[in-house]
């Protein structure tokens, strides 16, 4: 299914329409499979939509986020990203050489279902970035 299907549909069950800025950043997020920063998304989709501001990528990411359909996180250093939304998972990054990994989220479900219990909160979601120092930089 094309990106313009796929999400149109998930956009109009949500009572929402999809615009051509809409298209172009969930294209790029889509199709880069990675976390980019806004200002990233912006140069990558500005080539597929000439005429689109950075001010509405970032209202466009925003609403993507509110709406499932893209997922934001804090990196290193704080710095947000974003990625289209897809298997929850987390990172580890290397304090030392910024490697970064990824770790499945069912490693990490008994700890979301704890914090259920414990807090009353329901249906957690949120992206866990944990920092150390990997084995390679750990033999230096």
């Amino acid at each position: 299914m094309t990106c313009s299907a796929e999400y149109t549909l998930q956009l109009r069950a949500r009572g929402f329409r999809m615009t051509s800025q809409r298209l172009a950043i969930l294209h790029v997020l889509r199709h880069e499979g990675t976390h980019l920063s806004p200002g990233e998304i912006y140069k990558k989709a500005l080539m597929e939509l000439p005429g689109l501001t950075e001010p509405t990528v970032y209202r466009t990411l925003e609403f993507l986020a509110e709406n499932g359909l893209a997922r934001s996180s804090h990196a290193g250093g704080g710095r947000l990203t974003y990625q289209i939304a897809a298997a929850d998972h987390h990172h580890i990054v290397c304090r030392v050489c910024k490697t970064e990994i990824e770790v499945e989220h069912r490693l990490l479900s008994s700890l979301y279902h704890a914090l259920e219990t414990a807090s009353g909160f329901k249906n957690i979601g949120s992206h866990v970035t944990f920092f150390g120092v990997c084995p390679k930089c750990q033999t230096n």
